[in-house]
């Protein structure tokens, strides 16, 4: 039973909402309702919103798949905090204007870090 990844599931849910009013707010203040309106503010929010779908997602399966295996809770706990540190980093350093770009930078160094270490906790637990 997963006893661990919800909470970071949970987190990762409020950033995303959180993202998302930024960019439906942005809509409404530019009248855009489909793509970007060629603005270059408007398409910053939206990508820092797609980032964070775009990998927070695959670090919480990787996250599920590695509690529901029996990594030990600590273990899991430090993953789950790399993935959402990282994705609130980088959302910060790529949303501010201007770029944080060393916020930025930690963010998806955390994010990348937390998948690969994830995925190969995930092999080595699959082989046991």
């Amino acid at each position: 039973m997963l006893e661990i990844t919800p909470f970071y599931a949970g987190l990762l849910a409020l950033l995303f909402v959180a993202l998302s009013a930024r960019v439906i707010r942005q809509r409404i203040a530019a009248n855009v309702s489909i793509g970007d309106g060629a603005d270059a503010s408007f398409l910053q929010r939206v990508r820092v919103q797609a980032n964070c779908a775009e990998y927070a997602p695959f670090g919480l399966l990787l996250l599920a798949m590695a509690e529901l295996q029996g990594m030990p809770g600590w273990s899991v706990h430090g993953l789950g905090a790399m993935l959402f540190l990282g994705r609130v980093s980088h959302a910060v350093g790529l949303g501010s204007e201007p770029q944080i770009m060393q916020a930025r930078q930690v963010g998806m160094v955390l994010t990348f870090v937390m998948l690969v270490l994830a995925a190969l906790a995930n092999i080595y637990l699959s082989i046991l």
